[in-house]
């Protein structure tokens, strides 16, 4: 039984407002997919561009595999996202002409072992937006507290 990888990029939901969710597959070397099954990455800093009608995921870590003597992969590296045709154009389209930004929300493995990217075409917040979502966090904690004590 494989255990199921969830790898969270939770700066990405306080400073960018999500659109649209895609779920999209990654092109990993062996030493990546072993790597990613340890848990042993970070999608925190990390963002999509567009070369030559492909998606890539840059400056996504994963960590070099501790057995993986001279086959090992770079920590850091351009990792290419594949999506149907159709919504890479969209995303293409979106993307340019209204400014918004591609951003990896969820590094995940399914249930068949392969590794999968969730990204989201997002909107940057403004820092009063910013202000009231840490508003909006500080009441539901008091409230979650105040209903635990009854």
């Amino acid at each position: 039984m494989q255990k199921i990888v969830n790898i969270l990029n939770k700066r990405a939901r306080f400073d960018y407002e999500i659109l649209e969710i895609y779920t999209a597959g990654i092109v990993l070397a062996g030493t990546e997919i072993k790597s990613i099954r340890l848990g042993k990455a970070n999608i925190t800093e990390s963002f999509c561009e567009f070369s030559n009608n492909e998606l890539f995921a840059i400056n996504t870590y994963i960590e070099e595999y501790s057995f993986g003597n001279q086959f090992n992969h770079k920590a850091r590296s351009e990792r290419k996202l594949l999506l149907n045709k159709r919504e890479l154009k969209g995303l293409a389209r979106s993307v340019q002409a209204k400014g918004l930004t591609i951003v990896p929300l969820k590094l995940f493995t399914n249930e068949k072992g392969m590794a999968k990217l969730q990204i989201g075409l997002c909107r940057g917040k403004k820092t009063y937006d910013k202000r009231e979502s840490l508003k909006e966090q500080d009441t539901k904690r008091d409230l979650d507290r105040i209903k635990k004590a009854y």
